[in-house]
Formats: structure tokens, sequence, C-alpha cells
């Protein structure tokens, strides 16, 4: 029995607790109550006392100035174990109270009446008593009133807690709307100039209203005095939410900012507030960079159903949204969880959230356990992050979440938890890769267009050089046959210029695809200008004055001067006809250090730059083909004066090199095209000795050439031209074939190699191991643009060089003999 007493006790002063009564200040209600019952009691002395673990204290006290005392020394502790209204006439003639310092102290205290205070779990924890000095009994009608005034001290308490519970709970939505990451308002509509309800004034907004609408302090502010110009859009949309009921969620411009915003509004009831609540969120940014597609983001949505207060109204907001919010505590329980976040929760994972209890412990041996402890793990430790994340339903379907974290504050700023915004975006990422394939099928089909033009051009250049080349070997046939050997020398330089005309066809197609080969070296610009200028100038005649303005301390550049010249002459003809009156053109030579900016508007990284731009006066070219002229076979002159390969050449030549080319124009003002290298931090190489340096052929008895090529007619050209200048040739077809010839003792003296080599060996490899066994060998490579990458883009050994096909046979003579003298 005894300790059910205890574990009744202890039951009884956890309720006593909850109240929060114990030494608080006396408060006028309960004054009023002692003395309201001592006056209906006709005793000079009433209490409203509760009962602690060893003592008690008066809330109110009439007739006395004590704020408690001693628990053993009162008659509540009797009281307490009453049924009902304990009464005692005469104190003194009472065994149970007879001894006790109130009886026979000072205080003579003879009657005492007290009404136990119950909770709603009928735990007593204190009483309204009335007490006097000299016997006595109550009235029937006393005794139900001190009871009635029982009933209204707790009915006070139970109100307390419930508006103190009330008021937390009020502070945690206030807390939550004044952190979030949305745009929060409320309006009320106004009658005006303009008409009824032809205008609104802000009532409410958070602190988040000028972050995303960048208007701020709009409390109090009237809509037509803000934005008058677009006011009557806005009074009609949220009009028809405050007419209708319905609520909407829309975007559009704010014009005023110049900020795309994504709304939601909906009513506040009743009609008669004539007030609309407004949720949104800045998505410029998005509406930016998905090209004006719809923005699927969610925003809150809420229903509210009744006249509520401030506080109350944001609550109800938050459980009626669309988004799915939850709020955790440090330990990861629920404080709130709102109705869209509950259904979803239990959609997914199967399980609906209680509050109070924890998410990883409801979700114990689910497979995304693990995932959600640790977005709320990272929630809890950090102030506050977004993230994509995806989930299957049961169904096997795949769910993509935007989460949105917040750190949770009480008023003092203090860390008490975190809150969630989170948005279903499954449907926004697959229109975001239904985008991506259209953009992907529209590049594929330009490059398809590029292709059909490239070949078709080709096509016609080539038909037009091979009908030249053809026609003269027949008509060489034709006068031999004849015995008129003596006719057939024009036939022979006319198919020997067509085939130059191919070659110098094929160098702009492989300059154009990047995949001319290049013999790069460190060089400054400004040293080739004056033999350059030279040539240019007798290129465009003596209507055009060409000038050019080299800059001083030029960096040097890593580049093929031949290409670099050749680029340039091409830039220079194109302006000379683009000026068929005369005209100036300005080769301009400069330093320049782009950074991540301006670098990113011309197509580079970020760093220092050489640039020769050519420039002239000539007529200029329009805006809308501006974008073309570096297509292959693009020209913008008449039919049969240009092949269109020009700019597109020196376009693959800028990029092969690491640089770039812009171009700028104006219609009858001229033209500049610019060319970027990149800076070489090196040194500038040691000019080469000069090409026109004529040297007495030399004597080749006993020099061995080995010639490496699969062409079978490319291998004995080779060999018979070598042959007519004394030297002996070995012949191989594939690649271990030579590697063979290259183990062996037999001397070799120059290795000729194409690059491209059947064998399962290429020709980089076959001189590679020759090397390995013989250092000293010379190597020179014969290649066409598909081997450049094996040739590591020309950047070779000291002691090999590279001829590229197609060659004249003076050009393969020369380089032998130049190489062999360098021995």
């Amino acid at each position: 029995m005894t300790d059910e007493r205890e574990d009744r006790e202890q039951l009884r002063l956890q309720a006593l607790e909850v109240y929060e009564i114990l030494d608080t200040p006396r408060e006028p209600a309960f004054d009023e109550v002692v003395r309201l019952a001592a006056d209906i009691c006709e005793t000079p002395i009433a209490l409203v006392s509760f009962v602690g673990s060893d003592r008690l204290f008066f809330k109110a006290a009439h007739g006395v100035d004590l704020l408690g005392m001693d628990r053993d020394m009162s008659f509540c502790e009797s009281a307490l174990l009453q049924d009902e209204l304990m009464l005692v006439p005469d104190a003194s003639q009472d065994p149970r109270f007879a001894e006790t310092p109130l009886v026979a102290g000072d205080s003579h205290i003879r009657f005492y009446a007290g009404a136990q205070l119950r909770t709603a779990e009928g735990l007593p924890i204190g009483t309204l008593c009335v007490l006097d000095a000299k016997p006595r009994t109550l009235t029937e009608l006393q005794r139900r009133t001190l009871e009635v005034l029982g009933h209204q001290v707790m009915h006070q308490l139970n109100l307390r807690r419930e508006l103190k519970l009330r008021d937390e709970t009020d502070l945690r939505y206030r807390t939550l709307f004044d952190t979030m990451g949305e745009g929060f308002c409320i309006i009320e509509f106004l009658d005006g100039p303009h008409g009824p309800m032809s205008d609104y004034v802000h009532v409410e907004a958070n602190a988040a209203y000028a972050l995303h609408a960048g208007i701020p302090d709009v409390v109090g502010q009237r809509l037509r005095e803000m934005v008058s110009d677009e006011a009557d859009d806005w009074v009609a949309r949220y009009g028809d939410v405050l007419r209708t009921g319905n609520p909407i969620r829309f975007e559009r411009e704010l014009e005023a900012t110049g900020r795309y915003l994504s709304l939601s509004a909906f009513r506040i009831e009743p009609p008669s507030r004539r007030q609309v609540a407004v949720l949104f969120q800045d998505v410029t940014g998005r509406r930016r960079a998905e090209n004006d597609l719809l923005a699927l983001n969610r925003t809150l949505e809420a229903r509210v159903a009744e006249a509520l207060a401030e506080r109350a109204v944001l609550a109800d907001i938050v459980n009626g949204s669309e988004a799915f919010v939850q709020v955790v505590d440090m330990e990861g329980r629920w404080i709130a969880v709102n109705h869209a976040a509950t259904v979803e929760f239990e959609r997914i994972f199967g399980v609906q959230p209680q509050i109070g209890a924890r998410q990883v412990d409801l979700l114990d041996g689910h497979v995304h356990q693990d995932k959600v402890r640790g977005v709320w793990e990272r929630a809890l430790a950090e102030d506050g992050y977004s993230n994509i994340i995806e989930y299957e339903a049961p169904d096997g379907a795949l769910h993509f979440y935007e989460q949105r974290f917040s750190s949770l504050r009480d008023a003092d700023g203090r860390k008490i938890g975190a809150f969630s915004f989170v948005y279903d975006v499954s449907e926004r990422l697959k229109e975001q890769e239904r985008l991506r394939q259209a953009e992907e099928a529209l590049r594929q089909a330009q490059k398809m267009e590029a292709v059909g033009q490239l070949t078709g051009g080709i096509a016609h250049d080539f038909n037009n050089l091979l009908a030249g080349i053809s026609g003269a070997f027949e008509m060489i046939g034709t006068r031999l046959s004849q015995g008129r050997g003596r006719e057939v020398e024009k036939y022979l330089a006319a198919g020997q210029g067509a085939t130059r005309r191919a070659a110098a066809l094929t160098h702009r197609l492989l300059a154009f695809s990047r995949r001319q080969t290049l013999s790069p070296k460190a060089v400054v610009i400004n040293r080739l200008l004056a033999d350059l200028v030279e040539l240019v100038r007798r290129t465009v005649g003596p209507a055009i004055e060409v000038e050019t303005i080299a800059a001083g301390g030029l960096w040097p550049t890593l580049v093929d001067a031949n290409q670099l010249e050749n680029a340039i002459l091409n830039l220079c003809i194109n302006a000379r006809d683009a000026m068929p009156g005369g005209g100036r053109i300005t080769i301009e030579t400069g330093n320049k250090w782009l950074d991540h900016r301006t670098a990113r508007e011309r197509g580079l990284e970020p760093g220092q730059y050489v640039t020769i731009c050519v420039s002239d006066t000539g007529t200029g070219i329009a805006k809308e083909i501006l974008d073309r002229v570096f297509d292959p076979f693009f020209t913008t002159k008449p039919l049969g004066e240009g092949t269109g390969l020009g700019l597109s050449m020196v376009y693959g030549f800028a990029r092969q090199s690491h640089g770039q080319v812009r171009i700028y124009s104006e219609l009858g003002q001229g033209t500049m095209v610019c060319v970027y290298l990149p800076r070489h931090l090196g040194d500038e190489d040691a000019p080469g000795p000069a090409a026109g340096n004529v040297v007495a052929p030399a004597s080749h008895e006993g020099e061995i050439v080995l010639v490496v090529d699969d062409e079978p007619t490319v291998r004995m050209l080779i060999v018979d031209a070598l042959g007519e200048l004394g030297y002996s040739c070995l012949e191989a077809a594939d690649g271990p074939a030579g590697l063979r010839l290259l183990e062996s003792a037999e001397r070799i003296d120059l290795l000729i190699t194409d690059v491209g080599l059947p064998g399962g060996l290429n020709g980089r490899q076959v001189a590679d191991a020759a090397r390995a066994a013989r250092p000293e060998l010379k190597v020179l490579f014969v290649t066409g643009y598909a081997e450049n990458a094996v040739l590591n883009h020309g950047h070779i050994e000291h002691g090999m060089e590279v001829l590229t096909k197609p060659f004249a046979v003076d050009d393969l003579t020369a380089r032998v003999e130049r190489i062999m003298r360098e021995r």
C-alpha cells in the first residue's frame, strides 16, 4: 500500500510541475477568488495553496501575509486524501490536528474547509480553503460555492497552460516564417479612385520579401504607389482570388525590379477580411538559364478556414502548403509536419510521421533509413544547405526532391532544431532532360548540314582539278602515240598546275580540320613582318596601301611561321577583295592579357596572348552572315571568284595552334580579323639557315637510304628520285619488314618512312625502335593529316623531320640533301 501511495504522490508532483505555478507572483485573478471565498464562507482567512514535495505555496492569500509554510504544519496533507470537500468544524477536538502548530500555537486555528484542486486526470495538486480561529461549519450553499470556486481556479490554470502551449506553437511558426527562404506577405484590398477594391496595402511581410522582390519596407505601402504601371494586372489576379476563393499559382515578372517571381496566392477566410496571402520566390536565374521554360518549383499554398490571430494564420498557411514542410529538434524528433509532408512521407516510406517520434527510429530497417539520417544529420550540423535527392517509391517509380534546409532558432538565437521545405522536382528534371535531348538533336542536324556542305564543296572543286589532270594525261598519251612528243610540254605544265592547286586545296582543308602537320617554333611575329609586308604589297597591288603597327616588346609565341604567314596572306587577300576601289590594309601586333570574362567572350582560357590583326576599310560584312564566314566553302564573293576556304583555313590554323580567331565588321566601315596565339614563356628559337642558299651537289656513293611505304607508287618515286642523286635505296612495304632491315648489320644513313603503315607498327614506332639501336640515325617522316597525332602534332625529336603529302620531287630531294649535309 505504501508503494502505491508513493507512486501516486510522484504522479501528483509531476502533474503540479507541468503547471509551473510554484513560486510565481501573486495574480489578481486568484486574489479575487480568495476574497470571494472568504466573503461567501464568512471566514477571515482564505487561501489558494499548492502542495509541493515538502512545503505549501500560497498562490493567493486573504487575511494572512504568508507565501507558504511547511507541508507537515498544514491541513492540506489530509485534504489531499479526501474524495470531496474536507470540513473540520473544530480542529482542537480533532485528534488529527489538535497538536499541530496551527491549532496549538499562536494562530489558534479552529475551523478548516478545503476544496481539492484536481487535474483532468483526477490528481490533487492543492486546495482552495477557508480558515477561522473559532469553531464553525458551512451551509450547503457555502460548500457548493467553495467547490465551484475551486473548479474556477483549475479552469484558470488549465487555460494558462493551453495559452502557453499555443504561444510556444505560434512562436515556433513565427520563427519558421521569419527564417524561411521564400517571400511571404498578406495584402488587404482597399477602395480607391479607380473603383471598389482597386488597390491593396501590404499588412504583413517577412524578411525574405525584400530579398526576392527587391523592394524593402513594404508593410503599409499601397500597390499603386509602389508599381503604378503594372498595378492593374496584380489587382486583377489577386482580386479574382478574393472574389472566388480559388487559389492560384503563376509566374510573372515584377517589372519595377526586373525579377521573375514564382507566386502562390489564396484567400484568408472569411472573405469580409478582404485579405489574400501570397507566397513567392525569385526565379530570375532559373528563367534565364532555362530559356523561359515554365518553372516547376513548388511554392507554398494554403487554405485558411476561419478568422485567426496573426500567428495562427501563419501556422495554418504552413499546414495547408503543397510544399513538404518538416521541423525537427536537435534529437531528430518531429516538432511539426504539415499535411502535404505527412501524405508524401507515408507514400514513399510506407509509414506516417508522428509528432515526438524520431525519424530514424520510425524508418528502422527501411532501405532509405541511412539516406534520411544523412540529410538530417547534416541539416542539424550546418546552418543551412540545399540538394536534390532521389527516392524510390514502393511502386518502383523514382522521385526526385529539391530539399532546402535551414536552422530553427529560439528567441535568443540558440539553435533548437532544423526545418526543411521540400519540392517534388521529378517533372522539372524530366523536362530539362527532354530539352537537352532536343538541343543535342539540333546540334547533330547542324553537324550533318555542315558535313553535307563540306563534301559537296570538296566534290565540286576536286572534280574540276581531276578533270584538268585526267585530260592532261590523255592528251600526253595521244600526242606520244602520234609521235608529236614536242607538244606534250604544255600538257605536263597543265597537269602539274592542277596537281599544285589540288595540294593547296588539301592544305586548306587540313588547316580547317586542324589536322595539318605543323612545325611550331618560338618566334617573335614582328621579325616576320618585313618580308611578309613586301609579299602582301606585291599581292594586293598598288591601289591598296599597306601599313604595319608593330607592338614594342612583343612576346614570343609557339607557332609554325610558314603557316602563320600563309594565314595572314589569306586575310590580306580577303581584305583586298573587299576594297575594289582601293583602300588601306593595316597589320597590327600586340600583347594581350585576358581576364576570365574577356577570355570567356573570345572562347579562350584566361592568360597572356599575342595578337595579330588585319583590318581593312572595305565594304564590311552584314551581321546576319557574320557568324557563317568561317564555314567551309562559304563565300560572299561572286560565283567562281573564291573557294570559301580562306577564313576556314585561318580558323583551323588558329585553333590547332591553341589559339582563336575573332572577326569584327561594320557595313560600309570595314572589317578586322584578329588571331590570338598563346604567349610562349621560353626564349625565341634561333633562326634556321636561309632556304635560298644553293649548295653544290655532293657525291652520295655508298650512302644508303631505307624507304618504308605501303604505297608502291610512292616508294618507286622516292627511290628513283634519290637514285638520280647517287643514293642506294632499300625498300620495305610495312613496319615489321622495315624494322627487320634496321635491326640487321646493313649500313643505313637515312630512314624515310610513311607514318601510317600496315603490319602492326606505324612509322613513329619503327623510327623509335631504330633510334634505340642506331641513335644517330636521321629520320624523315612522310605524312598526311590522319597520322599527325602519332607525331605528337609536329613535336618530334632532334634529327627527325616531317614532309607533308603531297610533295614535289624537288622538295623531297632538297630536304634529303639538307638532312644528309647536317650529319
